[in-house]
């Protein structure tokens, strides 16, 4: 099969993976909200696909859930959020693997934390200027850190998998 080909297909299915982990999610009395699986698709797709294609399946896949679940003011956020979270993960995991063993799970931890920070202060940030009010915009701020450590916690978990299973070897770039 023609690698670009295949780059594309991977990309599609992780926008899907992106866009459905985020629209099932489940309540979360710890957050007042809600957690969902997107986030951990988002790091997965930088760590699998790279920077290019995993800022583009983060960021589409995600944009598209906030379409269907009727948030299109937060889309361009979410595009630009998202993306960076994937671009972030593949980046760092890369920088600091080089100093740490395959089988120590220091650099996805450190990797997916800075990720999830990015998500935190972007939402944060857009919050603040979708309200005109930087105080207020701080009340969303305790729910998207509970999503961001379950996002980071999935994240690694089943990257830890695929790597003991070498399946993250079998994708095709």
């Amino acid at each position: 099969m023609n690698k670009k080909l295949e780059k594309t297909v991977m990309t599609a299915l992780f926008m899907a993976l992106c866009c459905a982990g985020t629209l099932i999610s489940v309540p979360s009395p710890a957050s007042q909200g809600y957690l969902n699986m997107g986030d951990c698709f988002v790091i997965l797709s930088g760590w699998l696909l790279g920077p290019v294609y995993g800022f583009i399946a983060g960021g589409v896949g995600s944009g598209i859930s906030d379409m269907i679940l009727g948030y299109a003011a937060y889309a361009p956020a979410t595009f630009i959020i998202k993306g960076l979270m994937a671009l972030t993960a593949y980046f760092i995991l890369k920088l600091i693997s080089v100093k740490h063993k395959k089988t120590t799970v220091i650099p996805e931890i450190i990797s997916a934390f800075i990720a999830e920070a990015i998500m935190v202060g972007g939402y944060y940030l857009y919050d603040s200027f979708l309200s005109g009010n930087f105080i207020a915009a701080i009340a969303a701020v305790a729910g998207n850190c509970v999503q961001g450590l379950f996002g980071l916690t999935a994240s690694v978990v089943i990257f830890r998998i695929l790597r003991k299973t070498k399946l993250n070897t079998k994708l095709p770039f």
